[in-house]
C-alpha cells in the first residue's frame, strides 16, 4: 500500500477522505466507496449490522476492513465505525437514480443544444440543500449533476460536496471548459466523482471553436483533459457529431484514444425540450445512426429527472406533466409512476401505428419530433428511419 492510497483517522474527521457508504439499492444492499466504479453486494444481515451500530464509537467490523482491501486496495483508518461508514436508511419511495440540472446556463452556444434558451437561474442555496436531501430520502444512490454547464454554477462546489456528504455516488456531465481550474481540481481530488462525462465537439481549434461559438474554447478544453488525465479522473468522452464537425469524426475518436479515455459517438440530434426544431438543422444526416428498438424503460419508476427549479419529471425528454418538489414536497414524487405510464401510451401522431413493435423512439421523444415539424426520416420507420 503506497502512502498516496492510505487514509488516516484525521482525514476522515476532516472530511478530506471519502467514507464508505452502505446503502439499500432497489432490492439489494451495497457497500461502496465514493469515486470508485466497483461496489460490493452485501447480505441484508450485514446491512442491518451496520445500521444497528449507527454513528457509534464501535470499531469497524473486520469484514468491512477486509472487503475494502479486496475491492479497492483501501486500508481503512483506525477510526470509529460512525466516522468510517455512512449507513443510508431505507426509503419508502423506491427510487435509485436521478439526474439534476443545477443550472441551464452555459459558457458555450452550440446551435444544436437540446435545452434551447439557456438561462442562468434556479434555486437558492437553501432550497438546493433541501432538494438534495429529498433526493437522498427518495432513495437516490446514483446522481448525475448536469446543466447547462454544471461546473460554472456558482454553487456547484458546495452542492457537489453536500451531495457527497449525503452518501450519493456522483456523476458530473460537463463540457470540460473548467476542468483545468485549480478550485475544480482540488474539489475532485478531495471528493472523487464516480464518473465525469465530457462532451467533445471537435479535434482542432478552428472546428471546436466554431461549433461552440466560443473563441479559445478548444485550448481550454484540452488543458482540462490534460489536468484530468494528470489527476487520474474517471473521464468518459461523448463525441458529438454535427454538420460542422462531421469531417473530423475520425480525428475526434483518435483524440479520445490518444488520451486513453473511453468514448461513445453520438450523431442523432433531437429537438429542444420545448419542441423547437432548431437543433435538427445541425444534423449531419449522412451520419444518422439507427437507434435500438425501444422496449420500455423505468423512467418515473426507479429514476427521474429534476430541473434547476426543483421540478421533477420522468426523464430529460418527458418533462410534462411534472411534479414540483419544492412546492409540494417529497410526498408528491410517486405521481411520476402514473405520469410515466400515461406518457408512454402511443397516442396522437402514433395512433394506430402498425410498427409499434419495432419502434425506435420512445413516445415522449416522438412527441418532441412531432411538435418540431415531424421530420419522420429522423425518428420514424414511416419516414424511412430504421426501415
Amino acid at each position: 500500500m503506497t502512502p498516496a492510497t492510505r487514509t488516516s483517522a484525521q482525514e476522515v474527521q476532516d472530511g478530506t477522505a471519502q467514507r464508505l457508504v452502505a446503502s439499500p439499492f432497489l432490492a439489494q444492499y451495497l457497500l461502496l466507496q465514493p469515486g470508485r466504479a466497483t461496489g460490493i453486494r452485501i447480505p441484508e444481515a450485514r446491512y442491518e449490522e451496520l445500521a444497528a451500530a449507527g454513528a457509534t464509537e464501535r470499531p469497524v467490523p473486520t469484514w468491512v476492513t477486509d472487503a475494502a482491501k479486496r475491492a479497492w486496495s483501501t486500508e481503512l483508518p483506525a477510526a470509529p465505525l460512525g466516522d468510517t461508514v455512512l449507513v443510508r436508511k431505507r426509503s419508502p419511495y423506491g427510487y435509485a437514480k436521478a439526474s439534476w440540472e443545477i443550472n441551464l446556463g452555459c459558457d458555450y452556444d452550440c446551435s444544436f443544444c437540446y435545452l434551447g434558451e439557456k438561462r442562468f437561474e434556479g434555486l437558492d442555496w437553501e432550497n438546493k440543500q433541501r432538494l438534495l436531501r429529498m433526493l437522498r430520502d427518495a432513495g437516490v444512490l446514483w446522481l448525475q449533476i448536469t446543466g447547462g454547464e454544471a461546473l460554472i454554477d456558482r454553487e456547484f462546489g458546495a452542492a457537489y460536496e453536500y451531495t457527497h456528504r449525503l452518501g450519493m455516488m456522483v456523476q458530473v456531465s460537463t463540457n470540460g471548459s473548467s476542468l483545468r481550474k485549480q478550485p475544480i481540481r482540488d474539489l475532485f481530488t478531495r471528493h472523487r466523482p464516480y464518473r465525469l462525462t465530457v462532451s467533445l465537439y471537435g479535434a482542432t481549434g478552428d472546428t471546436y471553436d466554431k461549433v461552440t461559438r466560443n473563441r479559445g474554447a478548444f485550448a481550454r478544453f484540452t488543458a482540462g483533459l490534460d489536468a484530468a488525465r494528470e489527476d487520474g479522473l474517471p473521464i468518459r468522452l461523448n463525441v458529438i457529431v454535427s454538420d460542422d464537425n462531421a469531417h473530423e469524426v475520425d480525428a475526434m475518436v483518435g483524440l479520445a484514444e490518444a488520451y486513453g479515455f473511453p468514448h461513445q459517438v453520438y450523431t442523432n440530434m433531437s429537438p429542444t425540450i420545448d419542441g423547437e426544431a432548431n437543433p435538427l438543422a445541425a444534423q449531419a444526416e449522412s451520419h444518422v445512426q439507427v437507434r435500438r428498438v425501444f422496449t420500455g424503460c423505468n423512467a418515473g419508476h426507479t429514476f427521474f429527472h429534476v430541473n434547476p427549479h426543483g421540478i421533477a419529471s420522468i426523464c430529460k425528454v418527458g418533462r410534462d406533466p411534472s411534479v414540483n418538489l419544492i412546492a409540494e414536497g417529497l410526498e408528491a414524487l410517486p405521481r411520476l409512476g402514473a405520469i410515466a405510464e400515461s406518457l408512454q401510451l402511443r397516442t396522437g401522431g402514433c395512433s394506430g401505428c402498425t410498427k409499434t413493435g419495432t419502434c425506435r423512439a420512445c413516445r415522449p421523444l416522438a412527441k418532441l419530433y412531432q411538435e418540431a415539424g415531424d421530420r419522420r426520416e429522423l425518428y420514424c420507420q414511416h419516414g424511412g428511419y430504421g426501415s
